[in-house]
């Protein structure tokens, strides 16, 4: 390993590639730009941008964040094949700090079911594709997928013609979350000890949470000589999702006398990140999630809340503050300008530019005349919204429904198109939010499949804002929306709407 490597640990952060993996996650390309200068503020090391080879989005996805984002290493997938590696490089072309990260699958049950192919073929295949790779790339990392099921000998192997072609990181995932700490520790102690000039590369480590080790099992790595984690924002990914970032960076950091590491990460930035990446996938984070849950700093029991007023130590091992979680509460109200404003966006450690800032405050100013207190959580929402989807063509103008138990629900909707059109309709519904979507689909045109409804409280009080995330399918193809209003009736049709102005907009691109 590295000299100046040994007690540095690089994070690696997929959330974008990996994370967008799970049921729900597919993100747009302004999303994804959103979330990478959020990585780039948090101060990861590597932002693995996408899987350039895996469909023409993801190319223009990690090609927009190679030209746009600089300082952390952009990195995108590719399997050991020509093709994948050539546009792995056009998309990275435009950053000098570019990372093409080769895989191919290497334990038997892979090789038999998936591959159809004999070690021997897999080992050439992984040679020649690192060396490909190198020659667009001065840097190559190489991941044996599936890994922690993969032969020793054979990994020894392969990791051995990966690093005489030229990688210098070498990936080792548990793919499927099979692994325990301690076969896992044993088994980087073993490539690390036996593997050709391993002081020279940087051994990573890449876990999934199927059994609820992810964090774990990349700590048991990182003491076997591990030094660069790849984890997701929120733990977010394929099935049970990836290794936590902030869990991973906080264990670094709370526990020193057990890991003599240190990250770059700015822990103060894990908390608007989280709420960032929650409220673009739209993936709630659950309150009990370790770090950056709603109850993570919640005490409620009478014990702990007397040991809390004696002394924070008593029952918090680490401060909200150092992961950027304000302890305030009441902020802001109708009368409170745009320097208080600023002020509290900045304490909540958001960071916008001059558009941001007057689209986030003019709907401050919006809600501050339906909300007679105004919480750190709705100032949040507002800024996680002030470039929401929502935008054109479609607007909401006025949403207005009734309803009765015996009879239904009907609504009446006015929306105006940005050609100057505005058109208003009626519709009849078993509830309200259906008399709704009804209505936005007769006045569009677009008819939908709504297959997931979910509503989640943003702050507290009679007068919180809701929250709704829904999933819809249109022309066998998957959309999220979201919507966030006082009026939870209106929060759904904003989501609605989203939906319908991502279809139009898509529909006239490729018109």
């Amino acid at each position: 390993m590295p000299e100046q490597s040994k007690n540095k640990v690089l994070i690696f952060d997929t959330t974008l590639r990996d994370g967008e993996q799970a049921p729900g996650c597919s993100m747009t390309l302004r999303e994804k730009l959103k979330i990478a200068h959020s990585l780039k503020e948090l101060n990861v090391n590597v932002i693995e941008a996408g899987f350039a080879a895996a469909s023409p989005g993801d190319f223009e996805a990690v090609q927009a964040i190679a030209s746009e984002i600089d300082g952390p290493t952009i990195c995108t997938l590719a399997r050991v094949n020509p093709k994948d590696i050539e546009l792995a490089s056009q998309a990275l072309a435009s950053n000098a700090n570019g990372r093409i990260h080769v895989f191919v699958a290497t334990s038997e049950i892979h090789l038999e079911h998936k591959l159809n192919m004999a070690r021997d073929e897999v080992m050439k295949a992984a040679f020649e594709g690192v060396k490909l790779a190198k020659s667009y790339c001065n840097d190559v990392e190489f991941s044996p997928e599936d890994a922690s099921r993969t032969d020793h000998d054979f990994l020894i192997d392969i990791v051995n013609a990966a690093i005489e072609a030229g990688a210098t990181t070498i990936n080792i995932p548990d793919t499927v979350g099979y692994t325990i700490p301690g076969e896992f520790r044993q088994l980087f102690d073993h490539l690390i000890k036996n593997c050709i000039n391993s002081e020279k590369i940087v051994f990573s480590v890449h876990c999934h949470d199927d059994l609820g080790l992810a964090v774990a099992n990349s700590l048991a790595a990182l003491e076997a000589g591990a030094r660069q984690v790849e984890c997701t924002i929120n733990g977010i990914g394929e099935r049970a999702g990836n290794t936590s970032l902030e869990e991973i960076c906080m264990a670094i950091k709370t526990r020193k006398e057990c890991f003599d590491f240190e990250t770059q990460i700015d822990t103060k930035k894990l908390y608007p990140t989280s709420r960032l990446v929650s409220s673009i996938t739209g993936m709630h984070v659950p309150r009990n999630k370790a770090i950056v849950g709603e109850n993570a700093f919640a005490h409620e029991a009478g014990i702990h809340q007397h040991g809390m007023l004696r002394h924070a130590s008593t029952y918090e091992i680490m401060k909200p503050q150092d992961v950027g979680i304000g302890r305030s509460n009441l902020v802001l109200g109708k009368h409170s300008g745009r320097h208080a404003f600023l002020d509290r966006v900045n304490d909540l450690g958001f960071n916008l530019n001059q558009e941001e800032l007057n689209e986030a405050f003019i709907e401050f100013k919006k809600l501050a005349d339906r909300k007679k207190e105004i919480f750190d959580t709705d100032i949040e929402a507002i800024v996680m919204n002030s470039e929401s989807g929502v935008a054109g063509p479609w607007q909401l103008l006025d949403l207005e429904t009734s309803s009765g138990k015996s009879w239904g629900a009907s609504a009446e909707v006015k929306l105006e198109h940005n050609d100057g059109r505005i058109l208003e309709t009626s519709a009849q519904g078993i509830g309200p939010i259906e008399a709704v979507f009804k209505a936005l689909e007769e006045i569009t045109g677009y008819n939908m499949e709504l297959t997931n409804f979910e509503i989640h409280s943003v702050s507290i009080g009679d007068d919180a804002q809701g929250e709704v995330t829904i999933s819809i399918c249109y022309n066998d193809q998957d959309y999220r929306g979201h919507g966030i209003s006082t009026d939870i009736i209106e929060s759904g049709a904003l989501a609605y709407l989203e939906v319908i102005n991502r279809i139009d907009r898509k529909n006239n691109k490729h018109s």
